[in-house]
């Protein structure tokens, strides 16, 4: 008989033993090995039969042990010392207050320097541990090392998402190597969850009006991430009808409808989630909202809603949600976004037929919410457009992400060159606690003669690897590596009897996998641009590669494949097909069901981390930052973060046939490039050994990869990134707007004139804009034969439509011209106005020294100009001579 629902029962424990509560419903156990190994100790066996989850060991394990652990002096002062250390890790002043101390405090009691007195984290799905299954890839995984750098560096951020009654998916293999999915149910109340409460103890909820007169509710799970509060709504609940129950069922799952109905409960329920936190939680409401992706991007438009209801017009309250937004985009190509039909954006968004304001974001017209949306495909609302017109400030996530951001949305900034579209990047990092091997935290402790890492953030600080014997980095390195084959083999029996093997035929798996062999780890999610499949390009020479005498290779790989994408799950069965033959199976395996705790095995143990993606379509791929943290080689075609990192002696680039129309002569060229480097560098220098068996050539590029990659690889310089470039900036941006505006006529003296400036001037600019001209340019002052460093002058005559001089930038652009006498890498020069002259037109000259010899050419431009504005790109209007 099947159980009707499931749910989880935990053993009362005695005073002395309360504090296991603490500590198992803080997540910041899941990168604290001490916390962990307290909970092992209760009962080994256990604790690996729950999967290492605090939780669920309190739920499972016996009185009689809970007795006998109340009488062991020596536990009980071990957990006495653990709770000690948590609440000192949430309590002490960290980076982020450091930050504020050194740059004084403010008289108005907001934080200084425009430090934000919070920050508001909207993410689809968070990687925290595996025991919260809410992710799918690296985008989840990502936000999870989001919060727990957070965390560690003291940041007042509150993180948003879903929470998924059945997660993503649970993945097995058929016998002939098709994917299968399963969707277990999660209990949340046996997850490290508490419920968001009101004062009576009852559950609050929040509510949204969908069409047709339904009422999505959903209660607020928080998980506490070390300091981070996470909060999950969830749709789960009596007051919903049978289909809304569903909204939060499965991550990534359903057709347009539920989807919609997915990401307007991330954004607008989790903004009133967030005001329901704080409210009891006596907090401050975040100032800087982050939209990590546009899947939450409602958020904005009900942020316009609050503003509109205490008394602002449209655009101003527009004016405020921009100034204090950032959107980051984690996609490289359109089809990675989310895109909906205008008619199911307008019935979720319009009015109700027949209902006076009956709808879901009152006082917002569907009209404005829609052009949030528009694209060149007037039937499709376009969730990144929207979360980048709600943003002041947007990036890519990774230097080269950046750039092929800024040429896929050029669009929206028509007249500028892609490198002037405001985009920037800031490049992902990884959790050094979460991801780094066991042994390579103590050796950081031992070289640094303290418990506390927060200085591995300092280059100089990797450094002291240099006193490290070559012997004790491949001491460690073999020790990972000899555990991976343990657990590769474990797993392999596991996927073997589920795909209907008797145990009587697979006793090859005991020496399947060698400690001794170079192993290389490939492992991810399965879109067709990722190559899972490159490998197999040659499949004889693979095999070659596999089996040779003297210096084989062994390779595991894993992933999924989107449950709708039957050519992904074609891809892995290619793979499970290859690797369950009889000659080679004992030299690579495809693992099912890839998840954190594979993951963080893979990355400790393998010596390699391959990586083939259709370049420049990886927008960052932080596994490999992952493996390098661990000593791992990157051998990666130079896409994201490799292509900037990449120094030649931090593992190897795969060449690329960048442009090559043909696919299949591309894959053939780069497949046959991977071989190469395989067989002719990077397994020499693996098998390449000393007199005590040590290949000292790798150990070095293992210390050079810790050294050059370790500082720069961390979340904690992405989160220090974040603040300083965007979080920061955003604040203040936002505090400039909610003041008094700057007009003689007194018309924006009130709170918010800033902001009702800024809307003006932008009613303004776009209303004269199509007649702003320049009418002529003068280069009088250019010399008959001019050389380098020779004195250029320009005079422009601007008709600006009735706009003030002071309200436009004019700029001389000048540079190297091509052949179709497009400028190339162009310097701009302010242009001074000096006056009016006939007709209105207003004067404007500037003198430069010319910059470069050859062809060079120059321009004269218009940009609108106001002190709110992050740039004067940023309204997208420019005039062209």
């Amino acid at each position: 008989m099947k159980a009707l629902r499931r749910f989880t029962v935990r053993a009362h424990l005695p005073e002395r033993l309360r504090a296991l509560e603490h500590l198992s419903g803080n997540l910041r156990w899941s990168w604290d090995k001490p916390t962990q190994d307290l909970f092992e100790a209760m009962d080994p066996g256990l604790w690996k039969q729950v999967g290492c989850d605090p939780v669920s060991m309190l739920g499972h394990v016996g009185p009689e042990r809970v007795d006998e652990l109340a009488r062991d002096e020596s536990f009980v002062q071990r957990l006495d010392a653990l709770a000690a250390d948590l609440d000192d890790y949430l309590q002490r002043p960290l980076w982020y207050q450091q930050l504020a101390t050194e740059t004084g405090g403010g008289a108005d009691g907001a934080l200084p320097n425009g430090l934000p007195n919070g920050i508001a984290y909207f993410s689809m799905e968070f990687g925290v541990a595996e025991v919260l299954p809410n992710y799918s890839g690296g985008l989840g995984i990502l936000a999870g090392d989001h919060l727990k750098s957070a965390s560690d560096l003291g940041l007042p951020l509150i993180a948003v998402g879903l929470h998924y009654r059945s997660g993503y998916f649970r993945q097995s293999l058929t016998a002939d190597g098709w994917q299968r999915e399963s969707y277990p149910s999660l209990d949340p109340q046996g997850l490290p969850l508490r419920l968001l409460v009101d004062a009576s103890g009852e559950a609050i909820l929040i509510e949204l009006a969908l069409p047709d007169g339904a009422q999505l509710a959903a209660r607020i799970w928080v998980a506490q991430v070390g300091r981070i509060p996470l909060l999950l709504l969830d749709s789960d609940i009596p007051e919903n009808d049978h289909d809304l129950r569903g909204v939060t069922d499965r991550l990534y799952g359903g057709d347009q409808e539920h989807r919609i109905r997915q990401e307007i409960l991330a954004g607008i329920g989790g903004v009133r989630a967030i005001r329901a936190f704080t409210a009891a939680e006596g907090l401050p409401s975040p100032e800087v909202f982050h939209m990590n992706e546009g899947h939450a991007g409602f958020l904005g438009a009900e942020r316009i809603r609050e503003l509109i209801e205490a008394g602002l017009d449209f655009d101003t309250a527009l004016t405020v949600v921009r100034a204090s937004t950032v959107f980051t985009t984690h996609t490289p190509v359109p089809a990675g976004i989310d895109r909906f039909p205008v008619e199911l954006v307008e019935r979720y968004f319009g009015p109700e037929p027949g209902a006076v304001g009956s709808r879901l974001l009152p006082g917002v017209p569907v009209d404005r919410i829609v052009a949030f949306g528009d694209e060149d495909d007037a039937t499709k609302f376009n969730m990144a457009h929207m979360g980048l017109r709600l943003a002041q400030r947007a990036n890519g996530v990774s230097l080269l992400h950046g750039q092929v951001s800024r040429g896929m949305f050029n669009d929206l900034w028509p007249g500028f060159d892609q490198e002037e579209v405001p985009i920037g990047s800031i490049t992902n990092g990884v959790h050094a606690p979460t991801w780094a091997a066991p042994q390579w935290m103590e050796l950081g402790r031992e070289l640094l003669g303290s418990d506390d890492l927060s200085s591995l953030r300092e280059p100089q600080t990797w450094e002291r690897l240099k006193q490290v014997d070559p012997g004790h980095m491949w001491w460690i390195r073999s020790q990972l590596r000899t555990a991976l084959v343990e657990d590769v083999r474990a797993r392999l029996r596991r996927s073997w009897l589920d795909r209907g093997a008797a145990d009587a035929e697979l006793g090859w798996i005991a020496t399947a996998f060698d400690p001794a062999v170079l192993t290389i780890g490939f492992a991810r999610r399965v879109p067709t641009y990722k190559r899972l499949t490159l490998m197999l390009r040659d499949p004889d020479r693979l095999e070659k590669l596999l089996l040779d005498d003297k210096r084989p290779i062994q390779l595991i790989v894993a992933g999924k494949a989107h449950p709708a994408d039957d050519g992904g799950k074609a891809l892995i069965q290619q793979v499970v097909r290859f690797a369950d033959r009889p000659e080679v199976r004992h030299r690579i395996a495809f693992l099912p069901d890839y998840d954190m705790s594979m993951a963080r095995q893979l990355y400790y143990g393998c010596d390699v981390w391959l990586n083939n993606p259709l370049r420049p379509l990886e927008a960052c791929g932080t596994s490999g930052m992952k493996s390098a943290l661990n000593g791992g080689l990157n051998l990666s075609i130079r896409d994201g973060w490799w292509d900037e990192w990449y120094d030649g002696e931090n593992g190897w680039e795969i060449p690329t046939a960048d442009g090559l129309a043909d696919e299949d002569r591309r894959d053939d060229i780069e497949a046959s490039a991977l071989y190469d480097l395989l067989e002719q560098s990077v397994a020499p220098k693996f098998y390449d050994r000393d007199e005590r068996g040590i290949p000292t050539r790798w150990v070095e590029m293992v210390r050079h990869t810790l050294q050059v990659l370790g500082p720069k690889v961390l979340a904690s310089r992405m989160v220090q990134d974040y603040t300083e470039t965007y979080y920061i900036p955003a604040a203040q941006s936002l505090r400039r707007t909610i003041e008094p505006g700057s007009s003689s006529a007194g018309e924006f003296d009130a709170p918010f004139g800033a902001a009702r400036e800024l809307a003006q001037y932008r009613h303004r600019v776009h209303r004269a804009w199509p007649q702003v001209e320049i009418t002529d340019v003068d280069s009088s002052g250019l010399p008959d034969a001019p050389l380098l460093g020779s004195q250029l002058t320009l005079t422009a005559k601007v008709n600006l439509a009735g706009l003030r001089p002071e309200e436009v930038s004019v700029q001389a652009v000048l540079g190297r011209v091509d052949a179709a006498d497009a400028l190339v890498d162009p310097v701009t020069v302010p242009m001074r106005h000096i006056g009016a002259v006939d007709g209105g037109r207003q004067m404007f000259t500037a003198t430069t020294p010319l910059p470069i010899t050859g062809s060079v050419g120059y321009t004269v431009r218009v940009l609108p100009h106001h002190r709110l504005l992050a740039g004067d790109n940023e309204l997208g209007l420019v005039t062209l001579a």
